[in-house]
């Protein structure tokens, strides 16, 4: 240990100052490197024998390539691994031996000057780790105990040049470092137990993805990145062909020996706004045995997003990734056949209003491009979780339990298993432990006035208190005279000043409580309003200012307040200043939470009387003395209340156990406020007379070593400080060379009780024994609000009154502690943790251990427990909170004992029986007592915390974490550790803050280094482990990290961490067990089915009425066509169609006329220039409007099968075209009728890098004019195909069904006779014109029904959100149809307009009817929303409904103009996984709202059948929705994709029952139920038109009995009649009706774990848990659950969501979520009725194509 003295004095006292000006902020990162480096220059010289070169590097430094330009560290010339920030790591002098760089693993904690620690990485970085009070208000990085200096080469005398002290400093230079078992034995534990799983297979963690902007944000960001440092990063090797997907090799060593090249995340180009986003493509290389290449292409650009003028797009996708066409691409059948595997995107979208508008944004990637890798060498998202899952599919360190029930109970037994080889305390059962008697001093004063009153008499120039100013020079002294003067003035003051309390003037009574606002800075005004209080007999709560709008939320406090009932709060003028005022009055404003407060200022206040007596005034000792307000683990802040009596007994027992004396010096670095502060400097001094140095903690931030300082130059014999401060003194090695501490006799340190304190008072003591510090000044203390001082090591320890010279320490096992055991562990364990002792008990105390959960049974000897207290000197209760007081303060510990049975046979009983009648105090201190009443303390009950039935301890947890090179990534003692409880268990959480200079992949390699140390040392997984930038944590006002907040602030989502890593698959062991499918049960269709019956159920079957046949069905034509001839022939100025624009008015109308006779026009245009013949295919790409119905029966006019097409986006040519020509081509249409606008676009430039113009069939424009007329209406046949119906499913499937003039003639007379229609009805249409319900509203029940549609296109509701609302207003429609897209439009858009739709005099009361048509389950919620919404408006909400229809049949259930309202009903959402459907009552848990989709369509048989075995299922049975009807369309005429699995759709038969009926397959999952109706009785209500309202409406219904059907119609099984009486009902009873119900389809199910869960009951889950989550989808790839959230809000919020959206997830449905993906708003893809197109999402996920903001891996 020569090797210190081959640096000079000067170099080493030059490197002391250097790394002291880098902690302080004084010089860069950079200039310090610079400096340091050429310091060390002339020293670092090659050794002899080469010894160090060939010496290992220490396993958890990154020594990459020296060739390497990437690498972190280098080797210089001389064989020395330098680190990016310029200094040794592994030798620091050339003399060190490899062998003496190796850390001895025993340590003997009692000598500390011998531990030898030369292996640490950054030697002297003095460190108390941890969530203790260290971080500074300002946030300055410079502050001490921030960054800490790496080399404070000064701690030694530089006078003194003899080796064997330069060998003891070097020595204790070293120790410094890492406090205790931090740099010692924790740091070798971790680099051995990272060592230890080298060999292990390596887990290839997947890095999260961030978007540069994002990164530029975070503190790891590095601007200099370049494309070859990334080339260089790409591993060049061969990948095994036998995985799915190559993937880059391990970025994250398991190990931490010198890793490989890291990869480095996906960093993608900064957007440039809300609509443009440049990017670069990730692309990968899928054939096996190839090496990673690079493309030399440039980089993809996104189109531009900007909104366009009218949102037109068509746009699906299809489950496999989409190619783009190319300009020779061959478009016939032949072609099209070979290409039909690599479909185009087609997925719909149509909102445009939103952020960043719903239009596809994905470009299509040609497969080539897939099969390569970009310039900047980023990975393909599928290639990351192929990463992910081949890491998950490693055996977890422990299997997960199975069990069968997933349910609570089990959940919660499976969250608390009890492990049998669990270490048992086998220890006798522990005795009272009792302190010494108490023995108060001769002459000590009875009561503290008594005390201040003979002191401010006797001696009143004698200073009391003195507090320095932030340059450390002491401003003013406050002497006992002017003490006494003041705290009476205020004490008059206080008796005579009347204060107002709401109407009436009051003055303060005795008894009354008081708030003391004061500043830090300012103890002397604090100590003359505390007296003042004592005076007049009120009582102080002392509480922090609120200032600063970086502190805690002081809501919380407020509360205290307020139940405290505190008006008065006294303040300083200057503090009274610096409170937050009113803009308008100048006031003090009113905090939130707080109560309105009146401020009294206790400065410059009038002489009393001198009649005035403050001795006059008798107070009980039994009442409140003062309340000191302390916080729980949730951060509840609660008032401890203390009495007179306890107060001054306390007082006295710190005399006797501190041997303090009269004129005795205190210096004070502690907050006076609370605590031990409190309680020594304010209270115990003044009844002593002694003088108290006060430090504020600003001065303490910029001259840590002042209170050395202090007690140097005043002598001062006691001195109360934290570690933290001795830790600081350390540090300030230039102000050690004049410090003398010969005088301390007592150096309290205040938490002694941490774990981390003993390498502190270690440290300091070996440091600064030269300086005359004794070995028994150093007095570590445990303390607590509630007991007040539970233990206290006594100065000198000679004089004390048993065990003379205790002091003691603990080598203890962490695995036992985690079972609440002690078991003593040896010094080379590297689980070990040691313990100091707290002292002993305090006088005229008792002590004892009880356990920490259940009933208070007293410990055994060698268990840890709770510690409880019964004294005269604690406190009393809880303010206000009488339960939690009982639980707390009025503790009996009992004692067990075992009674034998008389017989001598059966069961031992355990009867528990009280020790005595004393109630005992939690401290919620946990710990033991060792031999001679030593108090050992190894955690809190707060800081707790129990995974899976085991307890750790978060400080334990900080010391590990601080173990995994500390000071390179992280900062020391800005580390928050607590549990949050997720799914029945709780789960680890470490936050740490991040140095601004730590990159991205260093971040992430040590947050799995931390990952693996935890779980290795401590046997447990960490949850979630975030880094935050510098002074991101929430403080306290004395600059500690305030855990309650952050915990908080962690589950609101407002944290903003730059870095998240989640470890929910290793860390949740408590699923459900994973269902198991039986196939061969032996239970078929048929036994089910005989199962029903045999029981009494009913199997789902329901009916619509029949349609019924009008009187006029002679002359009434039933062809559409015919329809419409005959209308414009009878009624040929009847307006049938209103067109509006954006502005609400009217843009076009048609009459039948002038509909006819353009029809006309187009078919003979059609059959002139198009040569079109009856039965063909024509295209019509038109927006929403009226040319599109005139094209449309045109068509059907000459015969020939129209298709109808969304025209392409003309901002998003790229992904819009293909869709268009693809359904062209599918389709085989022969021509396109379009308009000019369109046609334009379809043959511009832009349009053709898409499609080649030539390519497309010919194309007509619908305003050309042909030669002739045209000659008559062609004839067709009722079962000939009367257009084709093109859409894409929610789950990307392009089909085209073949709807037959038999099925559109059925569907108009159901419509019809449902909703109403007839010619004088007005009909306000807002939906899109191309498929499903949609099309036939707005083509064609308007021409049969004759009744005036006035339609509304979507985008120009975007445009003018109040446009649909104000049209039913205007003209008193009663019935309207809607899409979800609509609603939720008008719900967000006009949430805050409700007053001025008002004044605008629009009035909802005339709707009677709005469906909303959708094929998917209702969204319950969003109609409530809207519903409650516009209620203000005169909205019935009854009238909402939804309809529901299909691509077998449009629409099967809608609700009537006059039906009843929609029934609703709960099921579990835990059966619903399982297949089933049970019923619960409203607010029951997992109880999920399902609401019945309209009625039956009269017609209509609905059944419910299994959809594997084709049974039919019972009534409330979970199954596919069959269909049998007259309007069902006629068959597929093409879908995209295998056609195998939908032969049956059109002609299904069951197995079962009815063997020979065809139904059609749905493909949605629901059931029926047979509910009743609620309106049964209401029948002939305003709702029922009366025969004279229909005008001439000849082919309306046949009859007023006809008409009643709609009511009381036979219940839908067709099983029961009414009689109808003169038109009314005269049955009483309520009608019943089988109400059907749309759970979800089939093809959306996600099956995880043998489980179905529906995308919308995880993405409702998701939807709740951030008020920033705009929209959200979920879908699986390979197994893991992908969730997609877009964020609308800063791009700095988006990892808020990971945590959140994981739990969520977690806690609802018992899923882990894989993959968490942050993006834009309007990214998630949705199609024209307002569905989400999830596997359109997934293919642009998959493909790299969303340009995430940030993706998160879980592991």
């Amino acid at each position: 240990m020569e090797h210190n003295s081959s640096l000079p004095g000067y170099v080493r006292e030059k490197l002391a100052e250097l790394d002291l000006e880098l902690s302080e902020g004084d010089i860069t990162q950079k200039g310090y490197e610079k400096k340091r480096a050429k310091l060390l220059q002339p020293f670092l010289k090659k050794p002899e024998g080469d010894k160090v070169k060939s010496t290992p590097p220490p396993p958890y430094y990154n020594v990459k390539d020296a060739n390497n330009s990437n690498s972190h560290g280098n080797i210089n010339n001389d064989g020395v691994i330098l680190s990016s920030e310029g200094y040794s790591y592994v030798t620091e002098v050339p003399s060190l031996s490899s062998s003496q760089q190796r850390h001895s693993k025993k340590i003997d904690y009692h000598q500390p000057s011998s531990v030898n620690a030369s292996s640490t990485p950054q030697s002297g970085n003095v460190g108390v780790p941890g969530y203790e009070n260290m971080r500074p208000q300002g946030g300055a990085v410079g502050d001490p105990g921030y960054q800490n200096t790496r080399e404070p080469s000064g701690f030694q005398n530089q006078q003194s040049s003899n080796n064997s002290q330069h060998r003891q400093r070097r020595t204790q230079r070293k120790v410094t470092h890492n406090e205790k078992r931090y740099h010692s034995v924790r740091q070798e534990a971790v680099q051995q137990a990272l060592a230890a799983l080298k060999g292990r297979p390596k887990p290839s963690l997947p890095m999260p993805s961030k978007r540069t902007s994002v990164l530029n944000r975070s503190p790891g960001c590095n601007d200099e990145l370049d494309s070859s440092t990334d080339d260089e990063s790409i591993p060049e090797e061969t990948i095994s062909p036998d995985k799915e997907y190559n993937y880059p090799r391990d970025h994250i060593s398991n190990s931490i020996l010198p890793p490989e090249p890291i990869i480095k995340p996906p960093i993608r180009e900064s957007s440039m706004g809300p609509h443009q986003h440049s990017r670069s493509e990730v692309k990968q290389n899928q054939m096996p045995n190839h090496k990673y290449t690079l493309s030399n292409s440039a980089p993809e650009r996104r189109p531009p997003q900007n909104l366009p003028p009218i949102p037109i797009s068509d746009a699906s996708s299809t489950d496999s990734p989409p190619i783009a066409y190319k300009r020779d691409n061959d478009f016939s059948d032949k072609a099209y056949k070979q290409k039909q595997l690599n479909a185009p995107d087609i997925t719909q979208f149509n909102n445009a209003h939103r952020a960043a508008d719903r239009v596809t944004r994905y470009v299509n990637v040609t497969q080539n491009e897939l099969n390569e890798t970009d310039a900047n060498g980023k990975w393909k998202v599928s290639a990351k979780i192929q990463q992910l899952l081949n890491t998950l599919k490693r055996p977890k360190r422990r299997p997960l339990p199975e069990f069968y029930e997933d349910n609570d109970i089990e959940l919660e037994i499976a969250a608390n298993t009890k492990d049998p080889n669990a270490p048992k305390p086998e220890g006798s059962t522990m005795t009272p432990v009792h302190g010494e008697q108490l023995s108060i001093p001769a002459g000590l004063p009875r009561t503290l006035e008594c005390a201040l009153q003979r002191y401010g008499t006797n001696s009143f120039k004698s200073p009391m208190a003195t507090v320095l100013d932030p340059n450390g020079k002491i401003t003013t002294t406050l002497t006992y005279g002017k003490l006494l003067s003041r705290a009476q003035k205020i004490a008059y003051a206080l008796s005579t000043k009347i204060f107002s309390k709401g109407p009436e003037q009051v003055t303060l009574k005795p008894g009354d409580r008081v708030a003391l606002v004061y500043p830090n800075n300012d103890p002397l005004s604090f100590i003359t309003a505390w007296y003042g209080c004592m005076f007049r007999g009120l009582v102080p709560l002392p509480i922090e200012l609120p200032l600063s709008s970086s502190d805690t939320p002081p809501q919380q406090v407020g509360f205290l307040l307020s139940s405290c009932g505190i008006t008065v709060a006294l303040t300083s003028e200057a503090c009274l200043k610096g409170l937050p005022k009113s803009t308008t009055t100048g006031e003090i404003a009113k905090l939130k939470g707080w109560p309105r407060l009146q401020w009294f200022v206790t400065e410059h206040l009038p002489k009393p009387p001198k009649e005035f007596n403050v001795g006059n005034l008798r107070v009980d000792d039994s009442s409140a003395a003062y309340i000191e307000y302390t916080t729980d683990k949730e951060g509840s802040v609660m008032g401890v209340t203390v009495t007179r009596a306890a107060m001054i007994n306390h007082c006295r027992a710190l005399t006797m156990a501190c041997h303090y004396t009269e004129g005795e010096t205190i210096v004070c670095v502690l907050d006076f406020k609370r605590e031990v502060g409190l309680w020594h400097s304010v209270l115990t001094s003044v009844l002593n007379g002694m003088h108290v140095i006060f430090i504020p903690y600003a001065l303490m931030k910029l001259r840590p070593s002042s209170w050395m300082q202090l007690i140097t130059k005043h002598r001062a014999s006691c001195c109360l400080v934290k570690s933290r401060d001795l830790h600081w003194g350390l540090l300030a090695t230039k102000d050690h060379k004049d410090i003398s501490l010969s005088s301390l006799r007592m150096l309290l340190v205040a938490d002694g009780a941490n774990p981390w304190s003993l390498s502190s008072c270690d440290q300091f003591l070996s440091v600064f024994q030269a300086k005359g510090l004794r070995s028994d000044a150093i007095c570590p203390c445990a303390s607590s609000s509630e007991v007040f001082t539970v233990s206290l090591r006594r100065p000198g320890r000679g004089s004390c009154g048993f065990s003379p010279s205790a002091t003691g320490r603990g080598v203890l096992s962490m695995a036992a502690l985690s079972h609440g055991v002690v078991r003593v562990d040896s010094e080379d364990s590297l689980t070990s943790l040691t313990l100091q002792d707290c002292g002993q008990v305090m006088p005229a105390a008792q002590m004892v251990v009880v356990r920490s959960e259940g009933a208070p049974v007293l410990c055994k000897t060698d268990q840890v427990g709770e510690i409880c207290v019964t004294s005269g000197s604690t406190s009393a209760s809880y303010f206000g909170l009488d339960g939690m007081t009982n639980s707390t303060f009025k503790v009996q510990p009992l004692l067990e004992e075992f009674e034998q049975p008389k017989d001598g046979n059966g069961t031992v009983n355990i009867i528990c029986k009280p020790i005595g009648e004393d109630f005992y105090v939690r401290s919620g201190l946990l710990g033991f007592l060792g031999p001679g009443g030593l108090v050992f303390v190894c955690g809190s009950r707060d800081g707790l915390m129990t995974v899976t039935g085991r307890k750790h301890n978060a400080d334990d947890i900080i010391a590990t974490v601080l173990a995994v090179e500390p000071m390179r990534f992280i900062y020391r003692g800005r580390i928050a550790v607590f549990s949050i409880k997720v799914l029945r268990d709780e789960r680890v959480c470490v936050i740490a803050e991040q140095r601004p200079d730590c990159s991205e992949e260093e971040s992430f390699q040590w947050m799995s280094r931390v990952l693996q140390a935890v779980d290795s040392i401590h046997q447990v997984g960490i949850y979630c482990l975030a880094l935050v930038p510098p002074n991101h944590l929430p403080k306290t006002p004395l600059g500690g990290i305030h855990l309650c907040e952050a915990r908080r602030r962690f589950l609101e989502g407002s944290l903003h961490p730059a870095n998240v890593l989640m470890c929910p698959h290793t860390c949740v062991t408590n699923l459900p067990k994973p269902r198991e499918l039986h196939q061969d049960t032996g239970v078929g269709p048929a036994s089910v089915m005989v199962g029903n019956l045999v029981q009494g159920n009913r199997l789902a079957e329901a009916h619509g009425r029949d349609v019924g046949l009008a009187e006029d069905c002679e002359r009434k034509p039933q062809l559409i066509t015919g329809v419409l001839r005959w209308r414009a022939n009878t009624s040929p100025d009847h307006i049938i169609f209103t067109l509006l624009n954006s502005k609400g008015a009217i843009a076009k109308t048609l009459t039948c006329s002038e509909l006819h006779k353009r029809a006309e026009k187009i078919a003979a245009l059609l059959q002139e220039r198009g040569r079109i013949e009856s039965g063909d295919h024509v295209a019509l790409i038109f927006p929403p409007g009226l040319d599109l119905l005139c094209a449309f029966y045109g068509c059907l006019y000459l015969g020939a099968i129209p298709i109808t097409i969304r025209p392409p986006h003309p901002q998003n040519l790229n992904t819009t075209l293909p869709t268009v020509r693809m359904i062209v081509d599918v389709s085989k249409s022969g021509i396109v009728l379009s308009i000019q606008p369109i046609i334009k676009l379809l043959k511009s430039r832009e349009a053709a890098t898409s499609i080649d113009p030539k390519t497309w069939p010919p194309i007509l424009d619908i305003d050309d004019n042909p030669k002739r007329k045209y000659g008559g209406i062609a004839t067709v046949s009722f079962d000939s195909s009367a257009y084709l119906d093109f859409s894409v499913s929610t789950c990307g499937r392009l089909s085209g069904v073949n709807i037959t003039h038999r099925s559109l003639s059925s569907l108009c007379a159901s419509l019809k006779l449902a909703c109403e229609l007839y010619p004088s009805r007005h009909v306000a249409l807002c939906l899109d014109p191309y498929c499903g319900l949609g099309f036939v509203m707005w083509t064609l029940i308007g021409v049969y029904s004759g009744h005036h549609s006035i339609l509304i296109a979507p985008y120009e509701v975007e445009a003018n959100p109040s446009l649909w609302l104000s049209t039913l207003s205007q003209h008193r429609v009663r019935d309207t149809f809607c899409s979800y897209g609509v609603i939720e439009l008008c719900t967000k858009a006009l949430s805050n307009s409700i007053p001025s739709l008002k004044q605008r005099n629009i009035d909802l009361r005339c709707v009677r009817t709005c469906v909303v048509v959708a094929e998917e389950r209702p969204r319950v919620q969003l109609t409530q929303q809207f519903c409650k919404l516009f209620q203000a408006l005169g909205l019935n909400t009854r009238c909402v409904s939804t309809s529901f229809g299909c691509r077998v049949n449009p629409a099967i259930c809608v609700q009537g103009a006059s039906s009843a309202e929609s029934a609703q009903v709960y099921v579990d959402m835990r059966a619903l996984r399982n297949n089933r459907v049970a019923l619960v009552e409203r607010g029951a848990p997992n109880s999920l709202c399902v609401i019945e989709s309209g009625k039956l369509l009269p017609g209509v048989k609905v059944i419910i059948a299994n959809p594997d075995t084709k049974g039919h299922c019972g009534d409330s049975h979970l199954g596919e929705i069959w269909v049998q009807a007259p309007h069902n369309a006629n068959g597929y005429f093409t879908i995209y994709g295998d056609e195998t699995d939908y032969n049956d759709h059109f002609n299904a038969k069951l197995v079962t029952g009815a063997t020979s009926e065809l139904y059609a397959r749905t493909g949605y999952l629901g059931f029926l139920r047979r509910t009743e109706c609620s309106q049964a009785a209401s029948l002939l209500d305003e709702t029922t038109p009366s025969v004279a309202s229909r005008d001439s409406d000849t082919e309306s219904l046949n009859s007023i009995s006809q008409l009643q059907l709609n009511f009381s119609n036979v219940s839908l099984g067709g099983n029961s009649e009414h009689s109808l009486i003169g038109g009314a009902a005269t049955s009483n009873d309520q009608e019943l009706h089988d109400a059907v119900y749309v759970v979800g389809a089939v093809d959306e199910v996600i099956s995880l774990r043998g489980m179905n869960y529906h995308p919308i009951d995880i993405e409702n889950s998701v939807m709740r848990c951030h008020k920033k989550i705009a929209e959200c989808a979920v879908f699986t790839w390979t197994n893991l659950l992908v969730v997609v959230v877009e964020l609308d809000g800063n791009e700095s919020e988006a990892l808020d969501l990971v945590p959140l959206v994981t739990n969520t997830v977690l806690e609802d449905h018992q899923l882990i979520v894989g993959v968490v993906v942050v993006v834009d708003p309007g990214v998630v893809p949705i199609n024209s009725r307002g569905e989400k197109q999830r596997m359109h999402l997934r293919d642009g996920f998959l493909a790299d194509q969303l340009d995430p903001i940030y993706v998160a891996y879980n592991m």
